[in-house]
């Protein structure tokens, strides 16, 4: 962290000395969390400020935007409900990013997740400020079909009809977005390893020593998280092997609370699982877990996979896109059919059957694939090669 500090007031000295503030050129970064782009994003940030541009960003405040602002970016605190449809509240996001463009009349806008993707990108629209669009993942409402995902797929053609470039994290959101016409298959657009991987910051430990086998799941609490097949292995896997408890890092989505707390808690009880709630000091988890189970039902790409096999750390997780991507399978962890319980207890045996050594192995190999593939230095540099495309 002091790194990342020391960083950040470079970056910011840099900044203010490349240009004076009439000429300089304005980067807008529309996102739905400022957690998210704290963890995952700040270098592309720092590189900005570093390149001379000064740094925008629309996010709700959740405790990370003095953060933010310490590294020398400007702050709009927004309001937005990242779960909910409310008409209503939606309209007024939209009208706070028509505003915010005017006011600040950036040379590009880049939008991270859907309601950003959306609303901002037709601000842009109207506005006819270049815009880049970074689909993060399909998201819940798009994955399970109905009036919903209909709708969704009616505006974010709207969204990002007249965007410079659209960001892809995973090959299958691309073709989806495409078939649907979202995306002309054409486009400009660039696959990106999601947002990558600090390998300084989540640097390889040592595997664990000990009797205790420790199993760990970075998740929000949710049912397309899978949680319930992660629950309902973990009893059947810890009858069978005592030794083994399955770790939990993550807050609850609050219309799942009443559904998943109670049995939580009782698995706590029983021993089973170490409920540990939202933590932002994650590498104190991964350093002591042996392996990392990710048993969601769709993803972008995982950042948690990422650090966790940067840590040296096997992976557990379903075989789907933006997460086979990050492991090979036998090799540096271990696939499951996504939703299937059964698979996932398999999954479990087979690598409770390795060797500890074997194990280390494992996550030795994890790190290697990657530092070869998801360095997130590789994220940024191609942000930075569109921005300035986009913005001459």
């Amino acid at each position: 962290m002091a790194r990342a500090a020391e960083a950040a007031g470079s970056g910011k000295r840099k900044a203010a000395q490349a240009k004076p503030a009439a000429e300089q050129k304005k980067i807008l970064i529309l996102g739905n969390l400022d957690s998210g782009f704290y963890d995952f994003r700040r270098e592309l940030a720092l590189a900005l400020l570093q390149d001379g541009y000064g740094v925008h960003l629309s996010v709700p405040d959740t405790g990370y935007v003095e953060k933010l602002r310490a590294m020398g970016c400007v702050c709009h605190e927004t309001a937005l409900d990242r779960r909910g449809m409310n008409p209503g509240k939606d309209l007024k996001l939209f009208g706070f990013y028509l505003r915010l463009i005017r006011k600040i009349r950036p040379s590009a806008v880049l939008t991270y997740t859907i309601k950003p993707n959306i609303y901002g990108g037709l601000a842009c629209r109207l506005t006819r400020t270049p815009y880049l669009a970074n689909i993060t993942g399909l998201g819940t409402a798009l994955e399970h079909g109905g009036a919903l995902q209909k709708m969704l797929i009616l505006m974010y053609r709207e969204g990002l009809k007249a965007a410079d470039r659209v960001f892809f994290q995973n090959r299958q959101n691309r073709e989806f977005m495409a078939e649907k016409g979202c995306v002309r298959r054409d486009a400009p657009g660039l696959l990106l390893p999601g947002s990558g991987v600090n390998l300084e910051e989540h640097p390889f430990r040592e595997y664990p020593a000990g009797g205790e086998i420790l199993f760990l799941s970075v998740m929000r609490i949710m049912k397309d998280k899978g949680i319930e097949e992660l629950l309902t292995a973990a009893e059947t896997i810890h009858r069978e092997h005592p030794e083994a408890v399955f770790g939990i890092a993550g807050a609850y989505e609050e219309e799942c609370r009443s559904v998943y707390e109670p049995r939580i808690g009782d698995l706590q009880e029983k021993g089973v699982v170490r409920y540990y709630g939202y933590r932002d000091d994650m590498n104190a988890l991964y350093v002591d877990c042996h392996a990392l189970i990710h048993p969601s039902y769709h993803e972008g790409m995982s950042n948690v996979m990422q650090e966790a096999a940067a840590t040296g750390r096997p992976v557990i997780a379903s075989d789907i896109s933006g997460c086979r991507e990050i492991f090979e399978d036998g090799i540096s962890g271990i696939a499951f059919r996504p939703g299937d319980a059964g698979s996932l207890t398999a999954a479990l045996r087979s690598f409770l059957s390795l060797s500890a050594a074997d194990r280390a192995s494992m996550g030795r190999r994890a790190r290697a694939h990657v530092e070869q593939r998801f360095d997130r230095r590789q994220v940024v540099e191609a942000y930075l090669e569109a921005i300035r495309a986009a913005t001459g």
